[in-house]
């Protein structure tokens, strides 16, 4: 049987993991870890792994001791759970009927799948080009910036995440995904802080007034540099944090007086997961640019999109990503099919309803533990601060590791952000039932381990 291997999601850290692994792991598990991390190149946040997963079914995964958990990780491509039966009949029959498409020939999927995107995407955003991952698709938003504008300069905030190639490292903010990296990454990546970040929030006026803040940073740059090609963003965090009212409108003026263009990722929150179809929907700001991947392909096939205002189709005299897979029908049939299913299940609305649900229940939570700081989110993206008191809002890491543990007991794996920041992701096709039950275990992790 070949195992799928399940990480432990934002770090390899320590004794409460092996004291997890040596109480619950079979000596089975324990060789298929050991195989796993003598032929995986190590990094961090992956290969040495937690577990080792044998089945992924609807909001559930298994593994290799039998233990089952409902997965609020996924890697936020579960959208609409694993193994959907309609995304698999649609995939074989796709098999059956064109396997592949080489590159310079189209082929019906990926045409369909480019309308709908044109479709469902905001403004006048028309254009697209698909890649196998979305940290491709950032790159290819970021030669679409620069041929556009003539520019080669980008601003984007600390603490972000856009993928682990070179240009969306370089983009991106997140310490982890540059360090270790000999020599320089991209030139002109230029960073600001993020809304919200720990130092306003905590030391300042809150999260409203820093947020504004922040924007004000972003139109002071943009016009000190005069030169900067696109600002590149996510717009709502997915450590998670909903950006503060009228900070993207405030920066989309900005890029507007500046000839700057406005690139939202939206790899961890489009489709849906927020609640609206784009996270960028609940703040009326239309960007240039949108970048989409992870769950487009339905948690089954790797696929990602950026899709482009009309206008800015000028790069036709040279290429900016000749990607084998560009119009595969297999992977682009998985992306309708996924699109089609999110519509046709009322999934977006489902992710409104549960997530407010989630929200207030966590909020009372609040109310009962002093160690937790704040809860934030938007849909079926929400996240649990975890402080030693509340008073001095400080971050207890350690807290957060073990109620981490408890929960994996539980039954309910998720991934920890910023290392005190429980980030809960559950597929949109989660039921009440079984968001009450994840909850409960959450609660309980957390009221046990304070």
């Amino acid at each position: 049987m070949k195992l799928a291997v399940h990480t432990e999601g934002e770090s390899n850290r320590s004794e409460a993991r092996q004291r997890w692994q040596a109480q619950q792991n079979s000596p089975h598990m324990e060789e298929v870890l050991r195989r796993d991390a003598d032929v995986f190149l190590h990094q961090s946040l992956s290969s040495p792994c937690l577990t080792a997963i044998v089945k992924a079914q609807g909001i559930w995964i298994e593994d290799a001791n039998g233990r089952r958990f409902m997965d609020f990780h996924g890697n936020s491509a579960h959208h609409i759970g694993y193994a959907h039966p309609k995304l698999i009949a649609a995939v074989k029959q796709q098999m059956d009927d064109l396997s592949f498409a080489p590159r310079r020939f189209t082929c019906e999927p990926a045409i369909e799948l480019a309308e709908k995107l044109a479709e469902i995407a905001p403004g006048n955003l028309g254009k697209t080009l698909f890649t196998t991952g979305g940290s491709d698709a950032i790159e290819v938003a970021l030669k679409v910036a620069r041929a556009a504008t003539g520019r080669f300069k980008t601003l984007s905030f600390w603490d972000a995440f856009h993928g682990a190639g070179f240009g969306a490292s370089s983009v991106g903010g997140e310490a982890t995904f540059r360090s270790g990296i000999a020599g320089p990454l991209l030139s002109g990546a230029e960073h600001v802080p993020p809304f919200a970040c720990y130092r306003c929030h905590y030391k300042h006026k809150g999260p409203e007034s820093c947020g504004i803040a922040c924007a004000d940073i972003v139109s002071f740059v943009l016009e000190r540099e005069g030169d900067i090609a696109a600002v590149v963003a996510e717009p709502m965090r997915a450590t998670p944090y909903p950006p503060p009212p009228g900070f993207w409108q405030k920066v989309r003026e900005a890029c507007d007086r500046h000839g700057t263009l406005l690139i939202f990722d939206e790899i961890p929150t489009g489709l849906g997961k927020t609640g609206k179809f784009f996270a960028s929907d609940h703040d009326g700001v239309t960007p240039d640019m949108i970048v989409l991947g992870k769950s487009l392909g339905g948690g089954m096939l790797p696929i990602a999109a950026a899709i482009v205002r009309r206008d800015l189709d000028v790069c036709g005299d040279y290429a900016i990503g000749h990607y084998t897979h560009e119009k595969n029908p297999v992977t682009t049939r998985a992306a309708l099919t996924t699109i089609q299913i999110i519509e046709e299940e009322g999934l977006v609305q489902r992710a409104a309803e549960l997530g407010q649900y989630a929200m207030n229940r966590l909020r009372e939570l609040q109310l009962r533990s002093p160690h937790v700081g704040d809860v934030r989110g938007r849909g079926l993206l929400f996240g649990v601060e975890l402080v030693r008191d509340r008073h001095s809002r400080e971050p207890d890491n350690a807290l957060a590791e073990a109620v981490y543990y408890r929960c994996l007991e539980g039954g309910v794996s998720f991934k920890i952000s910023q290392g005190n920041v429980l980030t809960l992701s559950p597929p949109l096709i989660i039921t009440q039932q079984e968001l009450e039950q994840a909850l409960s275990v959450v609660e309980r992790a957390i009221l046990e381990g304070a």
